[in-house]
């Protein structure tokens, strides 16, 4: 085993200190391979035009409107489910299977405010959650600069929050609880950070893969009691879930127009865009911003913390759902872990320093027999 250099910017060494010279390799070939892995984004198909200058954003905001539109029927006294299906209907969206209707909770709740109030609502939860990251960095890091570059990196993943017209976007709020449910689980206190993880889920269906992810990590640490709070707000989901499936039945006629499916197929790579499209990283040069996304999850592996482990599961979860199942319309799934999709650069600094020095190390022990 090679004796790990003094840490870089973290409180104490990454998960890949004091390899052996073979492990260090293995490592680097490992990082290697993923970030040609990641350029696979540059060849994959392209979702449609997406980016965090609100310029660009008004000419493809479709569902974004629809979503305003339902809200501003709920402000006049409609029905939800009502409202829904005849926006999707004359909008040309499909209303079949139920999952085509978002939950009722995000429209119902900005029902009771203005527009306005909305936007302040969301720039809320995302200085909040950037707050619990700022405060959770303090962990990490010895010094303010590093701790300050993970929070700017934490911001950058939240680009999106700050556009006033994106408030009736559903996976935005959602990454954002995600994202604030991540930051304040602890060891032992986890209730406060499921109650979260159960907003998200209730506003966006599709944040039931992080608490699932939630609890499988917790079973293999032995935190039965915190596996237990994430099944029972999974269990929540599917009574809400059974009831929002009756209620959409109630209004969709047999000739509405049915989802093409999820099986989109796309491989890695689409999800390492969809990464870099919902985030600041849209602005880079788009192989800058695949092997970014790519070395990011190498940097969440490195950081030893429970707090690493449940990102990077929750990430690589996601970017598996949208490699599997996202259609190019479907990429904005990658809202719900934007937040965190940059955070990981943070710690590759401190990777490096102790991959590095084990990967070159060329000593030889020589053992001598000496005479009794």
């Amino acid at each position: 085993m090679v004796t790990p250099p003094a840490p870089l910017w973290l409180a104490r060494p990454t998960r890949f200190a004091g390899r052996s010279p073979r492990q260090a390799r293995w490592l680097l070939a490992l990082l290697g391979m993923l970030l040609l892995a990641s350029l696979t984004a540059l060849v994959t198909p392209a979702p449609p035009p997406v980016s965090i200058d609100a310029a660009a954003v008004a000419e493809d905001r479709a569902d974004d409107l629809l979503y305003e539109a339902i809200v501003d029927d709920l402000r006049h006294g409609a029905e939800y489910y009502t409202a829904a299906a005849n926006a999707l209907r004359s909008s040309g969206y499909p209303l079949r299977p139920f999952v085509a209707f978002r939950l009722p909770t995000l429209a119902i709740v900005q029902s009771w405010v203005s527009p306005v109030a909305a936007a302040l609502l969301l720039y809320t939860l995302a200085l909040v959650t950037l707050w619990a990251w700022w405060k959770r960095f303090g962990d990490a890091f010895t010094r303010a600069r590093p701790r300050m570059i993970a929070s700017l990196l934490a911001a950058a993943g939240m680009a999106s929050a700050i556009q006033g017209e994106l408030a009736a976007f559903h996976d935005i709020w959602a990454g954002l609880l995600i994202a604030l449910s991540l930051a304040v689980r602890r060891p032992g206190r986890w209730v406060t950070a499921v109650a979260i993880g159960l907003c998200a889920m209730l506003i966006r269906e599709t944040a039931a893969l992080y608490v699932a992810i939630m609890a499988g990590v917790a079973l293999v640490e032995g935190e039965r009691r915190e596996a237990g709070g994430w099944i029972a707000a999974l269990g929540i989901l599917a009574i809400v879930v059974v009831l929002h499936a009756q209620a959409v039945a109630g209004v969709v006629r047999p000739l509405d127009q049915p989802s093409p499916g999820w099986s989109g197929m796309l491989g890695f790579g689409f999800g390492i865009k969809a990464l870099v499209l919902t985030t600041a990283a849209a602005l880079l040069p788009a192989a800058l911003g695949a092997l970014l996304a790519g070395l990011s999850l190498a940097g969440w592996a490195a950081w030893r913390d429970p707090l690493a482990t449940r990102a990077l599961a929750t990430l690589i979860g996601y970017v598996l759902l949208l490699s599997l199942f996202g259609r190019t319309d479907t990429f904005y799934w990658a809202f719900l872990v934007a937040p965190i999709a940059f955070v990981g650069l943070a710690f590759v600094p401190d990777a490096i320093r102790d991959l590095l020095p084990a990967a070159l190390d060329r000593r030889r022990v020589t053992v001598t027999r000496t005479a009794r």
